[in-house]
């Protein structure tokens, strides 16, 4: 069992001067499983995301991911051990090719992104990666395009990539279909499921259409605590949650954005 929850936390709580914005989460993400973390705005989903992350300090409980306790880890360690995070930023390299934009993740992780001086040529062996990764999200038709000039929704696919590149074990995707049109949330919904194989997705998203039809469990928080933890079917008909949408996103339970 303990080897199938790849990250777990424990009493999990951020206070911020009185104000508690994380409060006592204790979650279970399954190993090669989609876990949808959902809940109107102000819910602590983003501070959750930032203790994971370790860009802020839990002010008490723990976090361990692979059965080690990373709860005092600084972000690079973290970042080492495979739990990379994605979304939360548009964040690519506008003025560089979309093959670059892969390229320069792979050298991040490798280590050698600062060998500037080194001759674009030793670089090469780096492309048969890049146009794997670039295949895998449906942008090999767009290799040499400048990132700038690419549409939204395939920026967001160009992310997945760049996210991809680092290896990661662990995939937190912040908001990855947020100020989509419903053609680019389609697209990015399948990418997800495709590059989820072999993969443990933990992502925060608003639209329930999405959730519904990736996520293998949700944990739904309000006010910084869990009000609902299981399969779609059973969240969405739960009354707390339901009382929790009421007058923001009502309509997304009933399957609108």
């Amino acid at each position: 069992m303990a080897a199938e929850i790849i990250l777990e936390t424990k009493g999990l709580t951020k206070e911020f001067k009185g104000f508690v914005a994380v409060n006592s989460v204790d979650l279970k993400v399954r190993r090669g499983h989609i876990h949808a973390l959902i809940g109107p705005n102000g819910a602590g989903k983003t501070t959750f995301f930032n203790l994971l992350t370790k860009f802020l300090t839990p002010t008490r409980g723990s976090i361990t991911f692979n059965g080690a306790d990373i709860t005092k880890e600084k972000p690079a360690q973290t970042a080492r051990r495979g739990i990379v995070r994605s979304f939360q930023i548009s964040a690519v390299f506008p003025h560089m090719t979309v093959l670059e934009n892969v390229r320069a993740a792979l050298q991040r992780g490798q280590g050698t992104s600062f060998h500037f001086w080194k001759p674009e040529a030793s670089l090469f062996h780096l492309h048969q990666r890049a146009d794997e990764l670039l295949h895998a999200v449906d942008l090999q038709d767009f290799r040499d395009e400048m990132t700038v000039n690419l549409p939204y929704g395939r920026k967001r696919a160009l992310e997945l990539a760049t996210t991809m590149a680092l290896e990661p074990e662990l995939m937190l995707l912040d908001e990855p279909t947020q100020g989509m049109g419903h053609e680019d949330v389609h697209r990015v919904t399948e990418l997800i499921k495709k590059v989820s194989a072999g993969r443990t997705i933990l992502m925060v998203e608003h639209n329930m259409k999405v959730v519904s039809s990736i996520a293998d469990r949700i944990t739904v928080l309000q006010r910084g605590a869990i009000i609902a933890d299981g399969p779609y079917a059973e969240v969405s008909a739960n009354p707390l949650v339901i009382e929790a949408y009421m007058g923001t996103t009502d309509a997304a339970l009933q399957g609108a954005h």
